[in-house]
């Protein structure tokens, strides 16, 4: 099942590709920022520590759960791709149908000597809505349900321990449906899905405010809702 807005997105997501994009040069479209097209994506590591970690978080679209992760001082790349489904190396298409089980989600290569889990943890709950199942605002089916994936008995630990600490304190009215789960595979998306705040702000910016995202958050967590940046 899929939303209208969810059709306007993923139009823009095609537009962004490079077929899209030649069609556009030819056109004569030269008020588009080429230098953001170039921007270094984000699956491409700044500067690798001696140690490093990954975590893995499913919140809805994953154009929006890059940016929350990449100003935190101790990540060193997020990779928007797919997670938790049956299909080996599936692409966009085939996700979005809902057909394959794969949620979107980001995955996060972090310095643990620089930020903890928990803070990643943190950052996270406060970005999506864990009260829903199998949709993130505008966007409907379990390809948008939430999901902490972790690869460790000690992330599993602190996944759960944070999401019994939010159960208990109810910021909110809902039950947190959340899932916790040891990872599987995690397959990179295609790479103008990489970095889409960065190369195509614009498009991004109004898919956001027009899918809710924002406005949801400040209901839900108020001053400590996340945002767009």
């Amino acid at each position: 099942m899929t939303s209208t807005i969810f059709n306007i997105r993923f139009i823009y997501a095609r537009f962004a590709s490079r077929r899209f994009l030649a069609s556009l040069v030819i056109l004569g479209a030269a008020a588009f920022n080429c230098s953001l097209v170039q921007a270094q994506t984000s699956s491409t590591i700044k500067a690798a520590p001696a140690t490093t970690a990954k975590a893995t978080f499913a919140g809805g679209c994953f154009w929006c759960m890059e940016a929350p992760f990449d100003v935190l001082p101790g990540v060193i790349s997020t990779t928007s791709g797919y997670i938790g489904g049956s299909k080996i190396n599936p692409t966009y298409e085939e996700v979005s149908s809902g057909r394959t089980g794969h949620t979107e989600a980001v995955q996060v290569l972090y310095d643990p000597q620089k930020i903890s889990y928990e803070k990643l943890l943190g950052v996270y709950w406060r970005n999506t809505d864990p009260t829903v199942k199998d949709r993130q605002f505008c966007d409907v089916g379990t390809q948008y349900r939430t999901g902490i994936f972790t690869y460790d008995e000690a992330q599993k630990k602190s996944a759960e321990a944070s999401k019994a600490a939010l159960q208990k304190s109810r910021p909110f009215k809902g039950d947190i449906l959340t899932e916790i789960i040891v990872a599987p595979e995690f397959y990179p998306a295609e790479e103008y899905h990489q970095d889409y705040y960065k190369k195509n702000p614009a498009r991004y910016s109004f898919y956001r405010a027009g899918c809710g995202r924002d406005a949801r958050l400040k209901t839900l967590w108020g001053a400590e809702a996340g945002g767009k940046h």
